[in-house]
């Protein structure tokens, strides 16, 4: 748990130096830090406990990672709302995870009960606001996976990967109704 401490503290800039009332509004830490257990009590075989603390942990911090997923050492989720890490992933040491980032299934249909449903993310990867990284795929070693970027396949060791960037269209002729009203 320390361990994830100092990875918060060397990868966010806003937390300035030790200071236990920042801790008490870092869900990204409070929400490791829960799914460590959680995840103990999963690994004994203890029924329903590791999952309530799972969702009560979704409550608190907006972050669910579920019982049963695999993480490293050092993880760092920054802001975590809405990020979601399935049963069967695994996450590699000094992974960094920005909000609304999920780690999961590609649905019913496709998931085989009881086989890997959920990608593998490897050491020093970097997953961006709002990625999504679907069914069984391996994200390689320091990859950088950009912001709402949709991976379904594997990625190599090292590769960067971004999703297209917004471009303005054009302003249609004549006058452009506002959301506000003129008076």
């Amino acid at each position: 748990m320390l361990d994830d401490l100092r990875a918060a503290y060397r990868r966010d800039p806003a937390l300035h130096g030790l200071r236990a009332a920042e801790l008490l509004f870092y869900p990204g830490l409070w929400a490791v830090w829960s799914h460590r257990i959680a995840h103990r009590l999963h690994r004994c075989g203890i029924p329903l406990l590791p999952r309530a603390l799972s969702q009560l942990t979704r409550l608190l911090t907006g972050v669910e990672i579920h019982p049963g997923a695999r993480i490293g050492r050092r993880l760092f989720i920054d802001h975590g709302t809405g990020v979601v890490i399935g049963e069967t992933a695994r996450v590699g040491d000094d992974v960094t995870v920005y909000h609304r980032v999920t780690l999961g299934g590609r649905g019913w249909w496709a998931d085989g009960k009881g086989s890997r449903r959920h990608p593998t993310i490897g050491d020093r990867v970097v997953l961006g606001v709002g990625a999504s990284v679907l069914g069984p795929v391996r994200v390689g070693a320091d990859a950088r996976i950009g912001a709402h970027c949709l991976v379904l396949h594997d990625v190599p060791p090292g590769a960067r990967l971004q999703s297209p960037h917004a471009i303005p269209a054009p302003r249609p002729a004549g006058r452009v109704p506002t959301l506000i009203q003129e008076q």
